[in-house]
């Protein structure tokens, strides 16, 4: 049985193919084709973090294809102590045909795809966010052509954002370089094992944001302190103060490079609103992009191809 729980559990191909399904749906329904090619599924969501954009891609995914949701807490589903794990992903699991998790930590992923019978996606994680890095990829795919050979440059922290879009440039030929104050970069123990999957990875680490952004195709941000990082929040905007994408750091790139954010951003935080809502931003085709992957991905999971 398939999952999409990490994007070190796939090949290569399995991305591709997620890739090239997300881009044939999204071409077909923006021209009014729109095949009920998952009629009578059902997906479940259990979430522990609130959510805009990966419930409601989830949610409108499923629907456009013709099945349907429900959305469930983790008090609603029973994860707030009264049940086991075990026992919860084994019950939904046999209700439904995929389940979305979205949850602190990795290990209710793992245990979800251990008991549940069915295939499950990581809607986020601590560990990871492979929606959100397929959709970005699709957003750079339909930018530029091509993948193999581009530089994406992540600005700020090595953050579960991070660590996903690492592996997935890795999957697709690309450069991924880290801009990251010391102490807040990818971990050796990540790149140890993004190594093991993909020997060929290029991956370069600097604390130098300027340099990093000189030859880059992409310019990548997210929230220096994630959802649990609260009480971190004002030490870390000491910190990251100078990774901040602004239009400094954006002249030190090439015109032709994209900035690109997951949201929701702390405008003129991490990023100015002038980047943010300038000419090289293209967060909100990304945003959009997060519902075709999530077409994308559910199809892979059941076997469909829509060519």
């Amino acid at each position: 049985m398939k999952h999409f729980d990490a994007l070190v559990r796939l090949t290569a191909q399995d991305f591709h193919d997620i890739l090239r399904l997300s881009a044939d749906v999204k071409y077909k329904f923006d021209r009014g084709d729109r095949p009920r090619l998952l009629g009578g599924r059902v997906m479940t969501l259990v979430f522990e973090k609130p959510s805009l954009r990966t419930r409601v891609s989830f949610e409108a995914a499923v629907a456009q294809l013709g099945g349907s949701s429900l959305f469930l807490t983790c008090a609603d589903a029973g994860l707030n102590g009264r049940e086991s794990v075990a026992d919860v992903a084994r019950v939904l699991g046999a209700y439904s045909d995929w389940i979305v998790t979205r949850t602190f930590s990795h290990r209710l992923v793992d245990e979800f795809v251990r008991y549940a019978g069915c295939p499950v996606i990581n809607g986020l994680s601590d560990q990871g966010h492979p929606c959100q890095a397929l959709s970005d990829l699709l957003t750079m795919q339909e930018v530029f052509g091509t993948l193999a050979g581009k530089t994406v440059v992540f600005v700020g922290d090595g953050n579960n954002v991070a660590r996903s879009l690492a592996v997935a440039t890795a999957l697709a030929g690309m450069k991924f370089v880290m801009a990251a104050p010391l102490g807040y970069e990818l971990t050796p123990e990540f790149l140890a094992r993004l190594k093991q999957q993909c020997p060929t990875a290029d991956v370069t680490l600097t604390a130098d944001p300027r340099a990093a952004v000189a030859r880059a195709d992409v310019v990548y941000t997210d929230v220096w302190a994630s959802m649990g990082q609260e009480a971190e929040q004002e030490k870390r905007k000491q910190i990251f103060a100078p990774f901040q994408v602004n239009a400094s750091l954006m002249a030190a790139a090439p015109n032709s490079a994209r900035f690109m954010h997951c949201l929701p951003a702390r405008r003129n935080l991490e990023v100015t609103d002038e980047v943010l809502d300038g000419p090289q931003s293209i967060v909100l085709e990304q945003a959009e992009n997060r519902m075709h992957g999530a077409r994308g991905i559910l199809l892979w999971l059941l076997g469909i191809d829509t060519v």
